[in-house]
């Protein structure tokens, strides 16, 4: 197994299948955003002690603020965040979300609505980072994305319910977004189908998948 496929295991299926349809000229940035999102969440949903998970987002928040010549070398996707134009700091939007649903008591439902909107945030730094003119609409997909995907991660209880009212809160209007951005379209797509459900959940789920990383839509 390379080490490339190590690293995309960290993906979860529907973020595996929608970065297939990536373009090549996007590719290695959305691959880039979707990792950073899925280690920040792994760290959240690993952390048994609120103290520890902190720590480890503070090392991601301190590494993405320093100048890249002076991140610690070994850190494959901290390197590849290092290649963009402003060295991925911008993306720091994204740790401080993952931050916010980490505590002793239950997560509040500003807090969940503070991470889609990071989450949105962080697509819409990528569009800009791939000097597309969609920097709303990336926000708007991701931030609608965000909460689904989120909302599909829980388990039965309060929480969940919490942010299934918050998904269907959304407006979900089919999101109109470019080829470099078919990742989310899929991903969109798929969350706007599910409405906090699993996101693939299915066949009918993977043809839809499917036929938005085809056609856009």
């Amino acid at each position: 197994m390379t080490e490339t496929t190590d690293i995309l295991a960290e993906l979860p299926s529907p973020s595996r299948l929608a970065l297939v349809y990536a373009p090549a000229t996007a590719r290695a940035q959305v691959q880039d955003l979707l990792l950073l999102d899925a280690r920040l969440a792994a760290i959240v949903r690993r952390s048994r002690e609120p103290l520890l998970g902190q720590i480890q987002l503070a090392w991601w928040r301190e590494q993405l603020q320093r100048e890249p010549a002076a991140r610690p070398i070994g850190q494959p996707l901290l390197a590849a965040l290092s290649q963009w134009r402003d060295g991925g700091r911008a993306l720091t939007v994204l740790v401080d979300g993952w931050e916010g649903l980490i505590g002793d008591e239950s997560v509040e439902t500003s807090a969940m609505q503070a991470l889609a909107k990071a989450r949105g945030e962080s697509w819409a730094v990528l569009a800009g980072e791939l000097q597309l003119p969609v920097v709303a609409e990336a926000e708007r997909a991701g931030r609608e994305w965000g909460i689904a995907d989120l909302c599909a991660g829980l388990g039965a209880g309060p929480e969940r319910d919490m942010a299934r009212t918050l998904v269907l809160q959304e407006a979900w209007q089919a999101a109109d977004l470019p080829r470099p951005l078919r990742s989310l379209a899929i991903l969109h797509g798929l969350a706007r189908r599910s409405k906090g459900g699993p996101l693939l959940n299915g066949p009918l789920a993977l043809a839809a998948a499917v036929r938005i990383g085809i056609i856009g839509r």
